[in-house]
């Protein structure tokens, strides 16, 4: 990998971070894409940052002919539901046009391969009455744009669909608020400023959670093994409950911790039937996923990659990533 020039936007992020040191730590030349100038202390020494406003057509362009990257791993993008609603125009701009931008400034550099960083909550025109929200319709957009430029200019673009993806990290997923929670808790125990109870809306809500180191791993070899025009599935294959990963959770916490749980509304049957009919936790990766659009077949695992971290890892680093935050050594 050492002569491997690889972009990384959106660098800043949650899952940028990561992906930015695991590249550099395997021997690659990354260039970290970032709006805004980032603290040294985000990514290690060797990454070069790059500030670029991605919803600036010629900036963008501007970018790609100095660095030449010969991949690009595109993470950037807004993934707010309820903002999407407040400045739908927002999302359109930064998660399709942006994303068309940065395919157009690399269509004179057939020879670059692009990873797209797609989403679960996308929805299937002609299947579906109509996008649930406006960040919905920007996924879907943005994939639809995507895998156009890959068949009409024969761009080597390839597309991953990542799960929950859960770890070490400023992330606003579920997992990171209820540590952050505890983590607030712990701080104010023994105070008159214990915070109020941390509300779940459904103990029985089942997701797929993946530990964001995995999926970096996932798109290295997706950029090395996929095949372009392609999605693939990244995720652990296991559906777990929330009020399940709530409590392994809370098991890390020092002190008491306040939790609302939310109405069963004859959930309970429902997650015992679930249960019953669960697949084992040895099920490989490439076992089908309700929430996906795409066929067993197109998972990550197909090319040889599969998830290393343990659930109970992956949470128990969450816990420690904001202990450590509020002591100021994260």
């Amino acid at each position: 990998m050492k002569a491997r020039r690889l972009l990384i936007t959106g660098a800043a992020g949650f899952t940028g971070r990561h992906a930015a040191a695991y590249f550099q730590a395997a021997g690659a030349e990354v260039t970290a894409v970032v709006r805004h100038t980032a603290a040294a202390s985000v990514f290690p020494a060797q990454v070069k940052q790059y500030v670029c406003d991605l919803s600036d057509r010629r900036a963008v362009r501007s970018m790609i002919e100095e660095i030449q990257p010969d991949e690009v791993l595109h993470l950037a993008g807004k993934n707010s539901v309820p903002e999407s609603w407040r400045d739908p125009l927002l999302y359109m701009e930064t998660n399709v046009m942006s994303t068309l931008y940065l395919l157009e400034a690399l269509r004179t550099r057939p020879a670059r391969r692009i990873l797209v960083a797609g989403s679960r909550l996308k929805y299937r025109p002609g299947l579906a009455e109509g996008p649930p929200h406006p960040y919905s319709l920007s996924k879907t957009l943005a994939e639809l744009a995507s895998l156009a430029w890959c068949t009409l200019f024969k761009q080597p673009v390839l597309l991953a669909e990542p799960c929950n993806l859960i770890g070490p990290g400023p992330s606003t997923g579920f997992c990171s608020l209820l540590a952050q929670h505890i983590v607030r808790s712990e701080a104010a125990a023994g105070t008159s400023d214990t915070p109020p109870p941390f509300k779940l809306s459904s103990r029985y809500d089942r997701r797929d959670f993946l530990d964001v180191r995995d999926a970096v791993k996932a798109y290295d070899c997706i950029l090395r093994k996929g095949e372009t025009g392609k999605i693939y599935r990244i995720d652990s294959g296991i559906q777990r409950g929330l009020g399940e990963i709530a409590e392994q959770l809370l098991a890390h916490a020092a002190v008491p911790v306040g939790m609302e749980w939310g109405p069963d509304n004859g959930e309970a049957e429902q997650a015992s039937a679930l249960a019953a009919a669960a697949v084992p936790e040895t099920l490989p990766a490439t076992s089908a996923n309700k929430e996906s659009s795409v066929s067993p077949e197109d998972n990550a695992a197909s090319l040889g990659w599969s998830p290393q971290v343990k659930l109970a890892r992956s949470l128990a680093d969450i816990v420690d990533y904001y202990r450590a935050s509020r002591e100021g050594g994260a």
